[in-house]
């Protein structure tokens, strides 16, 4: 009978302790793709399935999640995500999605960049869903360096999906933390294939791969849309919307380990 009280008391210590840590959505805020050198423009935002099924396993586990966008903006969902190919056996999910972005308060209230700098200390993982809005604003915002050097610092989780990996290229080389890590994001033949058939038309800021193996990590890919993502250390990245049981199997295992 001890044992077993011991055991119970062990297990409702671990529930509370994982409670009481907060992992940090860092989201677009961007609604508007300019393509071809500005002369096309299409709706973006935040990929819904990248971010909603993330956001999904992180909860399960017990983490609380707090939100974080440029000036505090609500994030935009990207329409393409909503389209059922991205959901295959989840529609219900996707409506789930659909219902939590509308009616969430914490989605709908998210702090400043700038806040969530000041309360870094506060989080135990950062985690950055995809989407081409990211492109827009996230790439060029000046907290984004900040907080990713602060998380590398520490060797705290941190997730980058799809097209987000493409933030770390915004750390200058002589400062950025990641130099020679295994690496993954969207993948060339997914960007042109995302840019010659969905979106007809080209960004300013592509080549996400070419960029990441150039500033020196180590770029590795899965198929057009594998379930595939990479573990190194304290960070995971993964390819596209088809990958999330294999970044979140990989960042959960981050969250333990750390």
């Amino acid at each position: 009978m001890k044992i077993l009280i011991l055991i119970t008391t062990f297990m409702a210590s671990i529930s509370i302790a994982s409670q009481n840590k907060k992992v940090l959505f860092v989201l677009s805020a961007a609604d508007t793709l300019e393509l071809n050198s500005g002369q096309k423009k299409r709706q973006t935002g935040v990929f819904l399935n990248e971010f909603y099924l993330a956001y999904k396993s992180v909860v399960a586990h017990g983490y609380r999640v707090e939100f974080a966008t440029p000036n505090g903006l609500i994030s935009t969902i990207d329409e393409e995500s909503i389209n059922d190919k991205y959901w295959k056996n989840q529609i219900e999910v996707k409506n789930e999605a659909l219902t939590f972005v509308k009616k969430d308060s914490a989605y709908n209230n998210p702090i400043t960049l700038e806040k969530a700098i000041e309360n870094e200390s506060e989080y135990f993982g950062l985690l950055i869903p995809g989407g081409q809005g990211l492109m827009m604003d996230l790439m060029y915002d000046a907290y984004i360096p900040i907080l990713l050097k602060q998380f590398a610092k520490d060797n705290r989780p941190t997730g980058l999906i799809c097209h987000a990996p493409s933030l770390l290229i915004a750390i200058p080389m002589d400062e950025n933390p990641y130099i020679g890590y295994k690496v993954n994001s969207v993948s060339p033949i997914e960007e042109f294939v995302i840019e010659k058939f969905i979106m007809k038309g080209k960004p300013t800021n592509r080549k996400i791969a070419k960029q990441l193996k150039k500033l020196g990590l180590k770029y590795k890919s899965g198929l057009p849309k594998a379930n595939f993502a990479v573990k190194d250390r304290n960070l995971v990245t993964s390819q596209n919307p088809f990958s999330s049981s294999s970044f979140n199997r990989l960042y959960l295992q981050a969250l333990e380990e750390y």
